[in-house]
């Protein structure tokens, strides 16, 4: 079965100034979220969690990347990107990592938007209005650091005990007044190669 969704939600975030100073090009932050009855509540340990992910999580990366994709205004504007899920205090971490560590969750969202880099995530438990952290990088250049961003929202009543809080960010734009350089000047700097930045 498709999952079962309770709702749908959509945070859009956009900043203005930072640091008192105004920002050259607004940072737009993304989040799409979708509240799911966990599929494996209810059931004890599950051994082979595969049937429900293939189940579930094809039409969640379906949804959640038209919701980021109208928001936004399209994939070739999205910059910066990762995904993030939270299950209720019943099920297990491993149930929020297998809907969104799959490639029939991610592709739908890496493809939509024309990416390189792996998705940057966060798969926690917790009770209704926890936390939820979608860390992004930017989506073709894993060393660019001023789209090392965080979006930070929560769900005031979600997820309870037997649901899961899935979702997929999007940046538009890195951070404002980002000045801290890219991780290659670092490794230059260190005397490492930048095609081996752990030197082994």
């Amino acid at each position: 079965m498709p999952a079962e969704i309770r709702k749908t939600l959509l945070h859009v975030e956009k900043t203005l100034i930072e640091g008192g100073k105004a920002a050259p090009t607004p940072l737009t932050l993304i989040a799409a979220m979708a509240v799911i009855r966990n599929p494996w509540a209810g059931q004890g340990f599950v051994e082979d969690l595969g049937p429900m992910i293939r189940d579930c999580a094809p039409g969640l990366g379906t949804l959640l990347t038209e919701m980021i994709l109208e928001a936004s205004g399209g994939g070739d504007r999205v910059e910066g990107y990762g995904k993030s899920a939270i299950v209720g205090l019943s099920g297990e971490v491993e149930h929020a990592s297998a809907l969104i560590h799959t490639l029939q969750f991610g592709n739908h969202y890496r493809n939509a938007v024309g990416a390189k880099s792996y998705l940057s995530f966060c798969n926690t438990r917790g009770p209704a209005n926890a936390p939820l952290m979608i860390p992004l990088m930017d989506k073709n250049d894993g060393g660019r650091r001023s789209h090392y961003l965080t979006i930070q929202t929560s769900v005031a009543d979600a997820p309870a005990a037997d649901e899961i809080l899935i979702a997929l960010g999007a940046s538009i734009g890195g951070r404002p007044h980002h000045r801290i350089g890219d991780r290659y000047q670092d490794l230059k700097e260190l005397g490492h190669d930048v095609d081996n930045p752990a030197a082994v």
